[in-house]
């Protein structure tokens, strides 16, 4: 996908958000370009409402994609979970509205961070964390911390790059989902 007409993007707070747009603007990807939709605050739990809107997310892009070069990434956070349990929720939510689950040839990333996105940021600033352990209240300085973690997420997406060994393996993983996308 070199030149993709439109990203949808589907996630659930302003970190998420902030992070996958400087994202997207790295991968040379203009604002007009992306859709995102951001769980709505206040009005319940934001994992749940991801993985409703994420049926509704997918069949949008497959018919997007039919005619135009479309891509899609959600974003949920694992919380106290697997990433293998969110993973298995999202495919369950395709299976419960009878729709086929992601194909490995479709320009769809999951990005599942386990606890939560901050311990993506804390990893991609080069500090050292541990998966289980809830980094969101531990500072107030996230939005300082982003710009250099979506470069550092971009300089791990390229198609020869190999995450350290510093690493998490959500990371590692979300990093192999978004090279799928190819931009």
């Amino acid at each position: 996908m070199s030149n993709p007409s439109l990203v949808i993007v589907l996630l659930e707070d302003d970190h998420h958000e902030m992070l996958i747009r400087r994202y997207l603007i790295n991968c040379g990807l203009k604002r007009h370009e992306m859709r995102i939709h951001r769980s709505p605050s206040g009005q319940g739990s934001a994992e749940s409402w991801v993985r409703k809107r994420f049926v509704e997310e997918t069949n949008e892009y497959r018919r997007r994609q039919a005619r135009a070069q479309t891509g899609l990434i959600v974003m949920i956070d694992a919380d106290t979970r697997t990433v293998q349990d969110r993973l298995n929720q999202l495919d369950q939510a395709l299976r419960t509205s009878e729709k086929p689950i992601v194909d490995q040839g479709e320009q769809i990333a999951r990005l599942v961070p386990k606890r939560n996105v901050e311990t993506w940021i804390l990893c991609l600033n080069e500090q050292a964390v541990e998966q289980q352990t809830d980094y969101k209240g531990a500072r107030n300085n996230w939005n300082e911390l982003i710009p250099s973690a979506s470069e550092t997420l971009y300089q791990w997406t390229r198609p020869q790059a190999i995450p350290p060994n510093h690493c998490v393996d959500s990371l590692r993983t979300g990093v192999q989902e978004l090279k799928r996308l190819a931009f």
